[in-house]
């Protein structure tokens, strides 16, 4: 595979930046390089901005159904590629081609689901306590929203946003993660593909800088952010100073319980899943595991065992399991907080070693570690490594087990393993998540229902659903009243 020349796109036009190179590459093979150009300046961040605003305008107008069109269309060329993008993926981002591929037919998903929001209820109606009146509430576009994205998941995440701004009828700003712009590129020209018009998708690669300078940009009205918890924080500072909504999605450091009466098969395969699926690298990925004190000598044993027998390697290659991570530091931290956690007295369960051969051993791997932290200090139990590594406590009721799971500062999402349905109804209303899978993995965000969580993982309206519109437009209440 050649390497793939990066350009902004800025008002229907692509273009270099004016910044420092740009070079993305293939974190199984450092020595490749799958992508490269330049980055955005400032001076490129406020051309996109200005080339939204000119935009935006004409997109609002169109009728939905007007708008709905390109998103559907956009879904339709997603879904051709999602093969050869799905490789791409896997190659410049290392996840597994089966998730990569399923990643792009996500992306594609949520543009269709959004793509129909023109056939859906576009405002609210109220009696009037006055005769002769009735009250509307409509929903008008934030105006030009400033995007930016995270390397994990480059094209479902930066969809999920996309999507819904666009079908509200905002123009937008995107500023994707610099390690994964090739996929950044793939979306903008599905778009371009679909007929979006120009001006309306501002696409700038770029770091922090360029981030910075698309927040503090006077013509954003609105962020949505994902990210870690203090870059989001300080997002939303900024954006208040501003007087802008911002959304952001943050960190999570999510449990699964499994109590004693659970499918211990079933439960094995869903917390594997959770914790180890694309290397670990989700918020919503599993990194603290409780188990009841009846099965935990057994459940800890069979999870250690499974995650042994894992094949880690080229992500592209059939068979191969986990990829590595984004970055050569993403794995110089994931290793510190291994040998930090060791230190500190955990007890390390799994034992196969990390052996890649040629130019594979280069790569930025790290081998699924499942630790017995019981007696260990609260380190591993609270920081988020954001890599394949879980850590295992006990708890001697249900009780304790659901303390366990919402003694956190985060609260995106959490999993419990229970065959009694009251237990499950009980783990509702005690564990402080956004999200809570009964029976099934941390990870997974459907479209079509609210995506997000509380306490430090979560700050503003939620994503995806009928929960977008919350930040993407803004209402009016109108008093409609006939002149006679």
């Amino acid at each position: 595979m050649g390497v793939v020349l990066l350009e902004q796109y800025v008002g229907g036009e692509w273009r270099p930046g004016g910044g420092g190179q740009l070079v993305s590459r293939n974190p199984a093979r450092p020595d490749q390089v799958v992508a490269e150009g330049t980055a955005a300046s400032a001076g490129d961040v406020d051309l996109a901005v200005r080339a939204a605003a000119r935009a935006r305008d004409h997109w609002s107008s169109l009728p939905a159904h007007g708008r709905a069109a390109v998103l559907k269309r956009a879904a339709a060329v997603l879904s051709s590629n999602a093969a050869e993008w799905g490789r791409e993926l896997a190659r410049e981002e290392g996840k597994t081609l089966p998730e990569g591929v399923g990643e792009v037919r996500r992306a594609a998903q949520i543009f269709d689901f959004y793509g129909g929001d023109a056939d859906r209820e576009a405002g609210s109606l109220f009696s009037s306590p006055r005769p002769g009146e009735r009250i509307l509430v409509t929903h008008r576009p934030l105006g030009t929203v400033g995007i930016i994205t995270p390397f994990n998941f480059p094209i479902a995440i930066p969809a999920w946003k996309i999507a819904p701004a666009l079908a509200y009828g905002n123009a937008i700003v995107w500023k994707p993660a610099g390690t994964v712009p090739l996929l950044a590129l793939r979306l903008t020209q599905a778009l371009e593909q679909a007929g979006l018009p120009s001006g309306v998708l501002n696409l700038v690669f770029g770091e922090r800088e360029v981030g910075s300078a698309l927040v503090d940009h006077p013509g954003i009205d609105g962020v949505s952010f994902t990210g870690s918890t203090p870059v989001g924080r300080a997002l939303a500072a900024a954006g208040a100073a501003r007087g802008i909504p911002v959304q952001a999605e943050l960190g999570g450091k999510n449990a699964a319980v499994v109590l004693s009466d659970a499918d211990l098969d079933l439960a094995a395969g869903q917390v594997l899943a959770g914790a180890f699926n694309s290397s670990g690298q989700k918020c919503t990925a599993t990194s603290r595991l409780i188990v009841q004190n009846e099965i935990a000598d057994e459940f800890a044993s069979l999870i250690a065992e499974r995650a042994d027998a894992l094949v880690v390697g080229d992500p592209t290659e059939e068979g191969v399991q986990l990829g590595p991570v984004i970055t050569a530091g993403a794995r110089d931290a994931i290793d510190a907080g291994v040998a930090r956690a060791e230190g500190e007295g955990a007890r390390r369960l799994t034992s196969r070693p990390l052996e890649l051969e040629g130019d594979l051993a280069r790569g930025h791997f790290v081998r699924p570690v499942v630790f017995d932290s019981s007696e260990a200090s609260d380190f591993l139990w609270k920081q988020e490594l954001f890599g394949p590594v879980l850590a295992v406590r006990r708890a001697a009721s249900v009780e304790e087990a659901f303390a366990l799971a919402d003694a956190s500062e985060f609260g995106l999402s959490a999993a419990v393993f229970t065959q009694d349905l009251g237990t499950a109804l009980d783990a509702i209303d005690r564990i402080d998540v956004g999200i809570l899978h009964v029976n099934s993995e941390t990870a997974g965000a459907d479209p079509h229902v609210p995506f997000g969580g509380g306490k430090g993982s979560g700050l503003g309206p939620k994503e995806q659903g009928l929960a977008a519109r919350e930040f993407y437009t803004r209402t009016t209440t109108v008093y409609l009243r006939g002149g006679a």
